[in-house]
């Protein structure tokens, strides 16, 4: 298949440091290629995935979010994608404005990345009535209300980067952006129960997240912890190598959390709170330990032994892999192109098997 994905202009793919809808993207280049595809890519022009690139913007655009930049940005990629198989949109805007070209484009599929809001669930929608809608997690999914979701697939990333290491760092472990959501004050209060060193690899770039840190953060730490730094990618897997565990006290409904995946294939139990799709990547007691609240993660800490680092690997080997995440987009693209070519309805919905896998989809 002659595929197009179509990456937000945000960040280059794959990022320097943090961006995880642009490494899902590079991943799901990558395997497709690998797979024997033709793939090709709309990106920015500091992207240096190895797949054919074409671009508006030499560099990444900002501010991050402008809606006339990424207008120019979308309609440049359906342009130069006309005569492709099969389009993959990742961005919102782009899969919004395809409606409004009256079937002069390739059969389309749009992920959602973000989760749904009234807002979003307007927009997508109107989507639907021309795309097929891939929500990453079945958490996401349940929130699409009346949207129909097409498939869900879970994210997979790249095992050759992604290695398994000691733990032997002797450390617990935060990885994300600096943001209450995110729930750094409760890892920092349960390292600090635990009588845990904690290491904080946090992104704070914006004023909020400055805010958040020095008043609900910073005051939390002694002198002597360690302050949050944003870390490149390789000594950010070093981090997670050595860790003993990943905590990951989210408090909002996050539509998937690749880093719980990466602390995984590092062979990195996480301690997660049972929000969004920790559930379906977590297996308690097993790759970690789900937590209602502080004091059950506290007392996980405690039952950190009883977790092997050999079965986190395993899971993220068998569940999450690049290969696993483009074999089940290539079923789903597979399938739409026979119901575009039968004049069939376009797919309804899908089943998973083995946590992320694409089991059947309806036609």
């Amino acid at each position: 298949m002659r595929i197009g994905l179509i990456a937000p202009p945000w960040l280059p793919v794959p990022p320097p440091a943090y961006g995880g809808t642009e490494t899902v993207i590079d991943g799901l280049a990558r395997g497709l290629q690998e797979l024997g595809h033709d793939v090709h890519l709309f990106t920015v022009g500091e992207s240096t995935c190895p797949v054919s690139r074409d671009y508006l913007y030499p560099a990444a655009c900002e501010p991050m979010g402008e809606s006339v930049a990424e207008a120019a940005h979308v309609l440049a990629a359906y342009e130069a994608f006309a005569g492709l198989d099969i389009i993959h949109d990742h961005t919102t805007l782009g899969a919004l404005f395809a409606g409004a070209r009256r079937g002069r484009h390739p059969p389309l599929v749009t992920t959602s990345h973000a989760p749904f809001t009234p807002q979003t669930r307007r927009i997508f929608a109107e989507i639907a009535g021309h795309a097929a809608i891939v929500a990453i997690s079945h958490a996401q999914a349940r929130t699409a209300n009346e949207v129909p979701v097409t498939a869900v697939i879970h994210h997979g990333i790249d095992l050759q980067i992604h290695k398994p290491g000691p733990g032997d760092g002797g450390y617990l472990l935060f990885v994300g952006r600096m943001a209450a959501e995110k729930g750094v004050h409760h890892a920092v209060r349960v390292a600090r129960a635990a009588g845990q060193r904690l290491v904080i690899a946090a992104k704070m770039r914006t004023p909020g997240k400055r805010q958040y840190f020095e008043h609900q953060v910073r005051p939390l730490l002694q002198p002597g912890d360690d302050l949050p730094s944003e870390q490149p990618l390789q000594p950010r897997l070093d981090l997670m190598r050595r860790a003993t565990a990943l905590l990951d006290p989210i408090t909002w409904c996050e539509p998937f959390g690749l880093v719980m995946v990466e602390a995984l294939a590092a062979g990195t139990p996480v301690l997660a709170f049972p929000n969004g799709a920790a559930p379906e990547i977590v297996e308690h007691g097993k790759t970690g330990f789900l937590c209602r609240d502080e004091k059950e993660m506290i007392c996980a800490v405690g039952h950190l032994s009883q977790i092997r680092r050999t079965d986190c690997r395993t899971a993220a080997e068998q569940r999450f892999s690049i290969r696993r995440m483009a074999l089940d987009h290539e079923r789903l693209y597979r399938q739409i192109l026979l119901g575009r070519a039968g004049r069939a309805r376009q797919p309804r919905a899908c089943t998973l098997r083995g946590g992320g896998r694409l089991d059947q989809i309806s036609a």
